[in-house]
């Protein structure tokens, strides 16, 4: 008898208090991002992790908004591969990870037995616990309750160095971050190259996500000290192998995220994706190489200009103030990103997987033109 499955489309949701989500039959909440969907074979418990799909869509999101009005075409597909060939690499370096292996033709394969490029990506599915909203904060006490199979609800960042466009520069003219924080002695300037990997933590699951210090992550998700030290040493492992896949390409990693979770008996295993251009900053001679174009191309609208406005109202209910709605991508700016992703992941990963692309190198030049005109 074959899986039964249930597929969950995840879209944006532009109310107070709310963000994307699905509600299992069993009341679990289980909160994903705008740019795929969940494919639920069986649903976790307490005790036993479950069983899911990923199903990368070629929709973006940019500035926590959710799903944007247009489509980027084979980006689902070159995301999906990407993060497989990390999560096999993760496998070799005896990292535990939720990655069981693509989907093709309806059986699970390894990367180098598939025929395509695939959308699909089977997983270990943990339990995600939504914090409650009390007076208008977030409250994580069930954290230091729920101990196993469950996801860490915290974004991991590490930053190589600081190119334009880096949320450091704000939060230090903001005051949420000082230099010693980040182990600087004078204020850094755009496209600074560190001389040790700089680490950031932020939540996950909260309307907009939100930098907080070491110790209140711990706190917020109940870690012990041992615990929130084997995130670090893993976040800077993968850091380096990333930096080392991705110079092979020609490019440059400037920054990304990564995310945790913990198995049935406690174990840390990284969890969702990583290593792509939605992940992680790229730059290649000093152009973004990333979902970071688009951010460019939006921070020049009127969209964008009342997301800020409205975050600096209501940090929760923000979405709701914004009275207009974000504009499609410039046709030749959203073809030239999605050969982008095309190109990225055949040169990241060492195979050509989508024919008639050119390289990473003309691309850029390319999108570099677009953007100054």
């Amino acid at each position: 008898m074959g899986r039964s499955y249930t597929l969950y489309t995840i879209k944006k949701q532009n109310h107070l208090n709310t963000w994307p989500q699905i509600l299992f039959t069993n009341g679990v909440v289980r909160n994903m991002g705008s740019v795929k969907d969940l494919l639920v074979i069986a649903q976790p418990s307490k005790n036993k992790p479950g069983t899911a799909q990923f199903v990368f869509s070629d929709r973006y999101s940019v500035f926590d908004w959710g799903e944007m009005p247009d489509l980027i075409e084979d980006k689902g597909a070159a995301i999906c591969i990407t993060t497989a060939y990390f999560f096999e690499k993760m496998e070799e370096m005896g990292i535990p990870t939720h990655y069981r292996g693509l989907v093709e033709e309806a059986e699970i394969k390894r990367l180098a037995d598939i025929n395509s490029p695939q959308s699909r990506m089977e997983l270990n599915l943990l339990r995600v616990l939504k914090p409650r909203i009390i007076s208008d904060t977030y409250d994580y006490s069930m954290y230091k309750e729920e101990r196993a199979n469950i996801l860490i609800p915290l974004e991991i960042i590490y930053r190589n160095s600081l190119p334009e466009g880096s949320s450091v520069f704000r939060r230090l003219k903001a005051g949420s971050l000082s230099l010693e924080d980040i182990g600087l002695d004078k204020m850094p300037y755009p496209g600074q190259v560190l001389e040790r990997p700089v680490l950031d933590v932020s939540t996950k699951l909260e309307a907009s996500d939100r930098y907080i210090n070491w110790n209140d992550a711990k706190e917020l998700a109940g870690l012990s000290e041992a615990e929130l030290e084997e995130i670090v040493s893993i976040t800077l492992r993968i850091n380096e192998l990333i930096t080392r896949e991705a110079r092979r390409a020609g490019l440059t990693n400037e920054d990304g995220k990564l995310e945790f979770g913990f198995d049935e008996a406690r174990n840390l295993i990284l969890v969702d994706t990583l290593g792509t251009l939605d992940e992680c900053r790229f730059t290649y001679d000093g152009l973004p190489v990333s979902k970071e174009i688009a951010r460019i191309f939006y921070r020049n609208t009127n969209w964008y200009d009342a997301v800020e406005a409205s975050k600096k109202d209501d940090k929760v209910g923000w979405k709701d103030l914004v009275a207009i709605e974000p504009p499609a991508l410039a046709p030749a700016l959203r073809d030239a990103i999605s050969m982008l992703y095309k190109a990225s992941c055949n040169e990241m990963t060492h195979r050509i997987w989508f024919d008639d692309v050119p390289a990473v190198k003309e691309i850029v030049e390319e999108i570099r033109v677009i953007l100054e005109t």
